[in-house]
């Protein structure tokens, strides 16, 4: 026996028999071009998957009937750019760059593609804007404090070889003792006000005194007399306001208690040489270089 049909009244359209709070669902046929419309984009789909990459394997992914691979696009649009920047940045690296004029094509291609290496390999210790991230001991490149110069000599030096790596034996280093192995918990104190006063800051006068004397035994030969640094040996100034880990009490018990051993990487190992040097101008003139 046939199903009996429930007629809509309104619209005296047959329904489907589905039912919700007295709301019946009319049985309206989608309209044909909806229908053609949606099997088109399911042959649509079904050929793009097969004519290009798609489908996901286990180490690579399907190759597709075409052969197209972006990346393949991408490093043809590189080498098409590198082949017209080619003799800018054979210039660039056989420049000297203490005696490149600004002026020089060779030093303004520098500084912009110097520019997009910091962004690629440096901003994540630096920052986007070279202002470091003092927190973690990485330092800001936009002043005139440099530990080991700022001169370009002395930045490329850096950027080439990198700071107490193992990688590179030409890096920079230095290294500070854990005075919590050599002094007690009291000198360490008397040592971090004396340290506070240099830079002028709220310290207890007593025990700056006696930490005087404990600094002129045990840090003066890095630090300098006045806590002036010494660049030759990567010691940071401590009679200013620029600190690399931080300059509050705390930060500085904690600084000579377990001290400090920040690396940098060796760059001379991953980058080109006109990369290093475009780096190396980039950094420069961002108003610290000297």
């Amino acid at each position: 026996m046939a199903d009996k049909q429930d007629i809509d009244d309104v619209t005296g359209t047959d329904t489907t028999g589905h039912e919700w709070d007295g709301i019946k669902e009319l049985n309206n046929p989608l309209p044909r071009w909806w229908l053609w419309t949606f099997y088109g984009t399911v042959v649509w789909g079904l050929a793009y998957t097969i004519a290009y990459p798609a489908w996901p394997l286990i180490n690579s992914a399907t190759a597709g009937l075409l052969g197209y691979s972006s990346r393949a696009e991408v490093a043809q649009q590189i080498a098409e750019v590198d082949e017209q920047n080619a003799e800018l940045t054979a210039m660039l690296a056989s420049a000297d760059l203490t005696t490149l004029d600004p002026d020089d094509p060779a030093h303004r291609f520098g500084v912009a593609g110097g520019a997009s290496v910091f962004l690629a390999n440096c901003s994540q210790c630096h920052g986007s804007g070279a202002a470091g991230v003092q927190a973690a001991g990485y330092p800001n490149l936009l002043d005139d404090a440099w530990l080991w110069g700022g001169t370009l000599e002395e930045i490329e030096y850096t950027v080439r070889h990198g700071i107490r790596n193992e990688t590179d034996p030409d890096a920079r280093w230095s290294e500070m003792p854990a005075f919590g192995d050599i002094f007690s918990e009291e000198e360490i104190g008397q040592t971090v006000e004396y340290v506070l006063s240099l830079s002028g800051q709220d310290h207890d006068a007593a025990m700056a005194e006696q930490g005087m004397v404990l600094f002129q035994e045990q840090c003066t030969a890095c630090h300098g007399d006045s806590g002036e640094g010494i660049r030759e040996v990567g010691a940071p100034a401590l009679n200013d306001a620029i600190w690399l880990y931080g300059g509050d009490r705390e930060t500085l018990i904690e600084t000579v208690t377990y001290s400090r051993f920040g690396v940098m990487p060796a760059w001379g190992q991953r980058l080109d040489e006109d990369e290093i040097k475009a780096v190396t101008l980039y950094l420069h003139q961002l108003g610290g270089g000297e």
